[in-house]
């Protein structure tokens, strides 16, 4: 069996490791147009900050490594097509352009995605980044001396992460989002607004409701324009959001969703028999609403990975699904969620009740003891749980660890309550916050 992976970064490289575990016998052949594999890009915004010095960190797998387990990786080589009839692809060599093909008896797709830059005035200007690459970083990193004063369009995951690294460093941030709130697509508005806060109290800049209209600069961008008004700026990183590689399908007659994303089963199949997409070119199964959603995580990614190279090699496995379960720290605050929001409930008809509690997160007599604000999003009729949030200065994320399991069991706001928690007087109250939310989830 020759099996030929279009993608190297994460979820290919994951499924061909499994792959080869499953199946010692598959000849499998692994392109990416970059020049490395195996990489971890959620560590760009700490590397950037000087968290740690070594970029070799963020990177799993060298080709040499994959080559010693009997899988070939070759970098710096970008597939252009794909011909579904005769099971070959088409490429080129980027070091050398001499193009090259070869045939498959099985094809995985995982080329990922690519940041969305807007297009608008002066975007080509030096000085615009984005920060999924390792070479995005370096380069930023490398510049960061000369910058006093960054502008970061976008307050979601990667945009938050870059704005507390460079605050650290003693950088002045400003933060333009678009929408009347922050990281809105993870958070509901009783969590949210907490990030928001702290923002604002630690003396970042942060404007809500501002859309961004240009840049300006001679070759290098000086100002940044919104519809409400010019901003001086040494650096501009746009963090608004990716869109899915998927450009090498187009014309194929593969199922995909309106962003271009390759619709896929739950054990990574795609509409074209003997091809398969995993990671942010395609989706992901949602547990709870029981259809394909886009969802670019890098835990989903890997996972579904890991199932598609079990059943490339034989095996009947199957993805049963994700709950979208995420964390984000914030200088001083950290916050986590899972599963539906009440947005998200809203917008798919569900029946559905909220509970927001208050409470400390551990006994009140012992030193350090914090606020934390739970949310909890359940079924109105069976009080099945549909979704949990968390914040709080210290103690809350790992504790939606709890919610995610309790979301996947299908367990009800009764056995929440009830739930066995471990109590000790430093860590949590007799009753555990998030036992109190269960029980008053009626």
């Amino acid at each position: 069996m020759k099996v030929v992976i279009i993608g190297g970064i994460a979820a290919g490289a994951t499924a061909a490791a499994k792959l080869k575990r499953v199946n010692k016998k598959a000849e499998i052949i692994m392109y990416d147009k970059g020049k490395y594999v195996s990489f971890g890009a959620c560590g760009l915004p700490y590397f950037i900050g000087g968290q740690f010095d070594n970029p070799q960190n963020m990177i799993s797998r060298t080709p040499e490594q994959f080559e010693k387990t009997g899988i070939i990786a070759k970098t710096e080589h970008n597939v252009t097509k794909i011909d579904v009839e005769n099971k070959r692809v088409y490429g080129v060599d980027l070091t050398t352009q001499i193009p090259f093909e070869t045939t498959y008896d099985t094809l995985l797709i995982a080329t990922g995605a690519t940041p969305i830059l807007p297009n608008l005035p002066g975007i080509q200007l030096s000085g615009i980044y984005t920060a999924t690459k390792l070479e995005d970083g370096e380069m930023l990193r490398n510049q960061l001396d000369a910058i006093e004063t960054v502008t970061i369009v976008g307050a979601g995951f990667i945009g938050l992460e870059l704005a507390e690294q460079l605050h650290e460093l003693g950088k002045k941030v400003r933060i333009i989002e678009l929408s009347n709130t922050v990281m809105g697509k993870v958070f509901d508005s009783e969590i949210s607004e907490h990030i928001a806060q702290e923002i604002r109290r630690k003396g970042l800049d942060l404007h809500l409701e501002e859309s961004v209209i240009g840049f300006e600069g001679e070759g290098k961008v000086t100002h940044i324009v919104t519809k409400k008004a010019r901003y001086e700026t040494d650096a501009v990183i746009v963090a608004i959001g990716f869109k899915p590689n998927t450009q090498l399908v187009d014309g194929l007659g593969m199922e995909q969703l309106e962003n271009g994303a390759i619709i896929v089963s739950q054990q990574g199949k795609t509409s074209i028999p003997d091809i398969y997409a995993v990671g942010d070119c395609a989706t992901v199964h949602n547990k709870l609403l029981n259809e394909p959603m886009y969802l670019p995580l890098a835990t989903t990614a890997n996972k579904l990975g890991r199932i598609v190279g079990e059943v490339i090699g034989g095996l009947d496995s199957a993805f049963p699904g994700m709950l979208g379960s995420s964390a984000i720290r914030f200088l001083g605050i950290e916050a986590a969620a899972t599963g539906l929001t009440e947005q998200m409930a809203q917008l798919k008809g569900i029946d559905y009740k909220t509970t927001v509690i208050k409470d400390n997160d551990h006994t009140s007599y012992v030193k350090g003891a914090v606020e934390l604000t739970v949310k909890l999003v359940y079924h109105a009729q069976t009080k099945v749980l549909l979704g949990g949030q968390i914040v709080g200065p210290k103690n809350a994320v790992l504790r939606v660890d709890v919610l995610a399991a309790a979301i996947y069991k299908e367990m009800t706001t009764d056995e929440l309550g009830l739930l066995d928690l471990v109590y000790s007087p430093p860590f949590a109250r007799t009753w555990d916050i998030l036992n109190v939310a269960g029980n008053v989830s009626k």
